[in-house]
């Protein structure tokens, strides 16, 4: 069936450039700066994923920035103009406040126009963000009204399980994720993190594990702990250019759960700023997050 309105998404969920052609969503580009150019957004420069990767480990600095009301409201409004009804699903406002720009402008375009913008905060990021997505997307294609559709997102979000394991603690200590000795000491005894995003879109640390093989497979732990997936049911790997482990990590849930479809994808550089080079994140539906 048709889908009914329009469905908006931002960066902040890495999907590739081609899923939103092939799916028909409208994309919002999050950006970022370093040494004084902005890449990105909506007039920035362009840079590779596998370059902004190699600046990361060689000392670059990004920082990113947010998407404005009005940059929001330039993205909306078009398709208000031609009748449509659009549902946005944004990056999690546990970590941006770009959904309250989104909101900002949903809140101002609806006293213009009769068509209808309703804004959902994923609670989501990378990946996680893209899988919350790909959920809904295939409910708006069933021909799900836009409140149907609405409820549905509502209801999964908190069932979008996010468990990542990072190999360099610098980037979670510069945004105040993890302090200054954690990180000093975390790198002296070669201990990895493994973290997730919680019900309320933060990012919190939960375990670690003595070197990396021991991290990617707390990660399969949990998904074991708590994944409820039907066999057509996806899984969701990103990370920060490193393929190998990826492979490993693939290979271990083969192990305890059979072939499964993987969607694999590399951390986009807004997230990557963040998190640095060598995360590693796996997302699934289960029975909570």
């Amino acid at each position: 069936m048709a889908r009914q309105f329009v469905v908006m998404t931002d960066t902040g969920s890495d999907l590739p450039d081609d899923y939103y052609v092939q799916h028909n969503i409208a994309r919002v580009n999050l950006g970022f700066t370093l040494d004084g150019v902005t890449y990105g957004g909506e007039d920035g420069a362009d840079m590779d994923v596998k370059k902004f990767y190699e600046l990361l480990r060689g000392g670059a600095m990004p920082k990113t920035f947010q998407v404005t009301p009005a940059q929001a409201a330039a993205h909306i409004e078009p398709y208000l103009k031609e009748g449509k009804d659009v549902l946005v699903l944004s990056f999690s406002s546990g970590l941006s406040g770009t959904y309250e720009s989104y909101c900002a402008a949903a809140k101002e375009l609806s006293a213009a126009y009769s068509a209808k913008v309703r804004v959902v905060d994923s609670l989501c990021a990378s990946l996680g963000q893209g899988l919350f997505v790909d959920y809904v997307v295939k409910k708006a294609d069933t021909g799900a009204s836009l409140d149907e559709t609405v409820r549905y997102a509502e209801e999964l979000k908190g069932h979008i399980c996010h468990f990542f394991t990072v190999d360099d603690l610098f980037h979670l200590k510069r945004g105040g994720r993890v302090s200054a000795t954690t990180a000093v000491v975390g790198k002296m005894l070669n201990i990895k993190p493994v973290l997730h995003v919680d019900d309320a879109g933060h990012l919190i640390a939960i375990g670690k594990a003595m070197g990396r093989k021991k991290s990617i497979a707390a990660l399969v732990e949990k998904m074991t702990e708590l994944q409820e997936l039907d066999k057509d049911d996806p899984v969701f790997i990103s990370h920060g250019d490193c393929a190998a482990d990826v492979d490993y990590l693939v290979g271990l849930i083969k192990n305890r759960f059979g072939t499964r479809t993987f969607f694999i994808n590399m951390i986009g550089s807004v997230i990557g700023t963040h998190s640095g080079a060598g995360t590693l994140a796996l997302f699934f539906k289960g029975r909570h997050r």
